[in-house]
């Protein structure tokens, strides 16, 4: 009697997990949130505001990741504290590589007033840098411009390398070039 007791138990354990697994889809997230907005600060600093009306976070899959599949906007404060600003319609947060895809009406405004437009672009917030290989505008400070497909550069646009492009370059005539 305490043998069946014994086998009873543990086989009523197994399909208790079983049932367990399949109640949860393998493609489910493990979180979804709606109104969103997170704060990252750094020595008592506020550094990112992220907000997002939807989002759906798959960390449990061997290749975690996040989903934003209404957009984002982000904010974000360099050591300066001036603001810089990142939406777009859509956007997906891959936690392993650190590595953003930005989808749709992406646009970045950097803290000293250069505009970024693309359809698509990537964030790798580890190596601060950003990369696409869609077609873009730049619109900086002074009024020039660049229009082209596919570009990468740091993630404040000091560093800018453009594959194909075409624009207006402004020259200051005034200044003293060395040589030039």
């Amino acid at each position: 009697m305490v043998l069946l007791g014994a086998i009873t138990l543990f086989s009523c354990e197994d399909n208790y997990k079983d049932i367990q697994r399949m109640s949860i889809s393998d493609n489910a997230p493990v979180g979804i949130g709606v109104n969103t907005t997170t704060k990252y600060l750094d020595s008592g600093r506020v550094r990112v505001v992220f907000m997002a009306a939807k989002s759906f976070d798959y960390n449990t899959l061997e290749f975690p990741y996040r989903e934003f599949p209404e957009g984002i906007e982000v904010w974000y404060w360099d050591e300066e504290n001036k603001k810089s600003i990142v939406t777009s319609d859509f956007a997906m947060d891959y936690l392993k590589t650190d590595l953003v895809d930005l989808r749709n009406n992406v646009k970045v405004v950097t803290q000293d007033g250069t505009t970024v437009l693309a359809e698509q672009m990537y964030w790798d917030k580890k190596n601060k840098w950003v990369f696409t290989d869609k077609p873009y505008t730049i619109q900086f400070k002074d009024g020039s411009f660049n229009e082209g497909q596919g570009f990468n550069g740091s993630d404040d646009f000091k560093t800018f390398m453009s594959r194909k492009n075409q624009g207006v370059q402004l020259i200051d005539k005034t200044k003293e070039t060395d040589g030039i």
